[in-house]
């Protein structure tokens, strides 16, 4: 599919080690991610093998639709009915982020916790390389996104990890709910999406 100039596809197996690159890039400068490691020269190492098991995951039981030429990626999994947890977890878990491992875990148990029960998709990750943010891109993953939502009256659910990222959710019909919050303060704003109907 093309939006605009850029043209979106499935990501693939062999495209998982890309995209969570990308991804550990993207979220480099939030401040989540500055508690989660909190060692700069780790953070990318440890975000990418973090990420890794959630982008494998969608690729198996959602979906990755990913930009190539100007590298962007949206991570989606359906919530309409039961979900495995990523293969081998655990193991996995504590092999991609060493010491940090136990505050992995409770970022997992705040998104857990916060995550509604209704049925509907997770925009589990948006990201956009550094230098094309602001482009467009985001946008148009998000809009190819809902308007299959919208066809099939499924309701999108994320967390946004930033002012940024609320406000440009906000834009595209995302209605935000109380933030939670990290141990050290840092705020995630849980955000739903009704399905809309098309224009007549």
């Amino acid at each position: 599919m093309t939006s605009g100039s850029s043209t979106i596809r499935r990501a693939a197996p062999a495209d998982a080690a890309r995209v969570a690159e990308l991804i550990a890039t993207a979220f480099a400068p939030l401040a989540a991610v500055a508690w989660l490691v909190p060692e700069p020269a780790e953070r990318q190492r440890v975000m990418a093998a973090n990420l890794r098991i959630f982008v494998d995951h969608a690729i198996e039981y959602g979906h990755v639709d990913l930009i190539d030429e100007a590298p962007a990626a949206a991570v989606w999994l359906p919530r309409t009915g039961p979900l495995p947890e990523p293969a081998d977890y655990d193991r996995r878990l504590a092999a991609a982020c060493g010491r940090w491992t136990d505050r992995f875990r409770v970022l997992d148990s705040l998104f857990e916790d916060n995550h509604p029960g209704e049925p509907h998709h997770h925009l589990g990750m948006l990201a956009v390389q550094p230098e094309w943010q602001g482009g467009g891109l985001g946008s148009a993953l998000l809009s190819r996104e809902h308007a299959a939502l919208n066809a099939a009256a499924i309701p999108a659910y994320l967390e946004a990890s930033s002012t940024r990222s609320r406000d440009l959710y906000l834009r595209h019909g995302y209605e935000v709910g109380e933030p939670f919050r990290l141990p050290d303060g840092t705020p995630f704003w849980p955000m739903w999406r009704p399905p809309r109907p098309a224009p007549p």
